[in-house]
């Protein structure tokens, strides 16, 4: 067996059973692409998206299976497009919001889902709002996880450079096949640095790393992955409308090592139903630290609507 054989394998491996979560693999075809998602709790129960950011996969979601499932929810955790198992167009164009939005839509409809609750951290929250955005229709609620809205986001990149230097890996992130190279190498200790210095100590176990080395590891993975950086660069996509109609839930971790405070104040504002909640203690990845609290303030928004 070959080491590609071995590493696609091993990420097979990664399905909810073995992970120890409820939840049922599917390949879903969303129109574009085929989307390797986790399905969990009753097939009549409200439906509930959740979407992983970078650099992680659905795994990102598994502590969320089970109580989300017990509590009668319908639970879907795709592998967004070039992530771990899914799909992965070579194409950077491939990556453009518009096709990752879309995928959200082609997932409901091949779900047969008429509306969902969407839930997205980091790239994730930057697809939930683009779905919020220009399908809000889809959405019975959207729950934003540490990433602005868009055109806040935008505004601050212009106007505060403490966010532009921030934000500095994203234009090393459009360098031609340089991160791709550099990132393995050593078994990937720059992506398990990034998630180990800029989250609470013990956030992340060997578990966890060994769990992300094999997504990673899949062969055409990372590289997909990096294109979602490099579409947005190339692109510089602008969302048609400003205003995020659907009832929203912007959930930050204050001490984000990524993005200012203030951008969540900021975004709630573009919502005509906002409600923001800060986490004082919180990192980025505050759905790993503070998942009770996390699920709390989701199952609250997801009570607003009858």
């Amino acid at each position: 067996m070959t080491a590609l054989e071995t590493r696609l394998r091993r990420a097979s491996d990664l399905t909810p059973s073995r992970v120890g979560v409820p939840g049922t693999s599917r390949f879903v075809d969303v129109g574009d692409v085929t989307l390797h998602t986790v399905v969990a709790g009753p097939e009549d129960g409200e439906p509930v998206v959740l979407l992983h950011g970078f650099p992680e996969f659905w795994y990102g979601w598994h502590a969320y299976l089970e109580p989300l499932a017990n509590a009668g929810y319908r639970v879907v955790v795709p592998d967004q497009r070039g992530y771990h198992r899914s799909e992965k167009p070579t194409a950077v164009s491939a990556y453009h919001p518009d096709r990752l939005a879309g995928d959200v839509c082609g997932l409901l409809d091949a779900l047969d889902i008429q509306d969902a609750h969407l839930v997205g951290h980091d790239w994730g929250a930057l697809v939930g709002w683009w779905v919020g955005l220009h399908t809000p229709e889809r959405l019975r609620t959207l729950s934003i996880l540490n990433v602005p809205h868009p055109t806040a986001f935008r505004r601050a990149l212009t106007r505060n450079p403490r966010q532009l230097l921030r934000s500095w890996y994203a234009g090393f992130f459009q360098l031609p096949r340089i991160p791709e190279l550099i990132a393995p190498v050593g078994n990937w200790p720059v992506l398990t640095d990034v998630l180990e210095q800029t989250s609470r100590p013990g956030t992340f176990d060997e578990t966890d790393f060994e769990r992300y080395r094999m997504a990673w590891g899949v062969d055409g993975a990372y590289r997909s992955m990096v294109n979602w950086y490099r579409a947005m660069g190339r692109a510089n996509p602008r969302p048609r409308t400003e205003r995020v109609t659907p009832p929203t839930l912007v959930l930050w971790g204050a001490n984000d090592d990524f993005l200012l405070e203030s951008l969540a104040a900021e975004s709630a504002a573009y919502c005509a139903t906002s409600r923001l909640v800060v986490l004082d203690d919180a990192t980025h990845w505050l759905h790993h630290e503070e998942p009770d609290r996390v699920l709390e303030e989701l199952t609250r928004q997801f009570r607003t609507v009858p």
